[in-house]
């Protein structure tokens, strides 16, 4: 078999999302009179979505007690829908790979924890929209990542089985959606998962550079025996 379905996470994989992120929460809390918190401490929290991720902040800070948490998170939703897309920056290769992808035939998919309109808008800002058939986000579907059932409905969408299918991302998270699936792990190692190295979660492919990934598929559609 070849790989002729990959899905990507976007955060730390696709994009660097960390400053707009960190923006977002910091603005936040300010309005709620809380201290801003260091950039490194908001960007260990990105990978399960945004209202995860201020969740865990708040759980942490012993003046948030006694806030309301639904509006923490809509003020959170406020400014996040002012900064996704203006601070993120594609990682290095990252167009190239998707389009070289494409050309080779690979169906692509977005699949993330990230909400989905915020989802929608980093991709666009950041011209990648159009490389995917597909925007899975953490609130797309009743569950999300690492639950088996959000990369088998992308196999379910594009028609495809395991065998023909990698995930690719920079979190236990990732790997863990990918086994789950029982498709293959692939993850690269400049993403956030809380500040530890990816290659820990034992993916089966950790890549150095996006145009690594263009190369195994190429390389595994000439000896398909190669996977995973």
């Amino acid at each position: 078999m070849t790989i002729d379905v990959i899905s990507f996470d976007l955060d730390g994989t696709l994009v660097d999302t960390a400053a707009e992120i960190a923006l977002a929460v910091n603005r936040t809390l300010e309005n709620f009179g809380l201290a801003a918190r260091p950039a490194a401490e908001i960007e260990q929290l990105i990978g399960a979505g945004a209202h995860a991720l201020m969740r865990r902040l708040l759980a942490g800070i012993d003046a948030a007690a006694m806030l309301d948490e639904g509006k923490v998170l809509a003020c959170f939703d406020q400014h996040y829908a002012d900064t996704a897309g203006t601070l993120a920056e594609p990682y290095t290769g990252c167009a190239e790979m998707l389009r070289s992808l494409l050309g080779d035939g690979v169906r692509l998919a977005c699949v993330t924890n990230k909400e989905q309109r915020h989802a929608v808008r980093v991709l666009e800002v950041n011209g990648l929209s159009g490389y995917f058939e597909l925007l899975i986000g953490g609130d797309t579907l009743p569950c999300k990542k690492p639950d088996a059932s959000v990369l088998r409905h992308v196999l379910t969408e594009f028609g495809s089985t395991p065998g023909q299918a990698a995930h690719v991302g920079d979190s236990e998270t990732d790997v863990a959606a990918a086994r789950n699936a029982g498709v293959a792990a692939w993850a690269v190692p400049w993403g956030y998962n809380a500040g530890r190295p990816v290659a820990e979660a034992a993916p089966d492919r950790l890549f150095q550079s996006m145009s690594e990934i263009t190369r195994l598929v190429r390389t595994l559609r000439a000896a398909p025996a190669l996977l995973p």
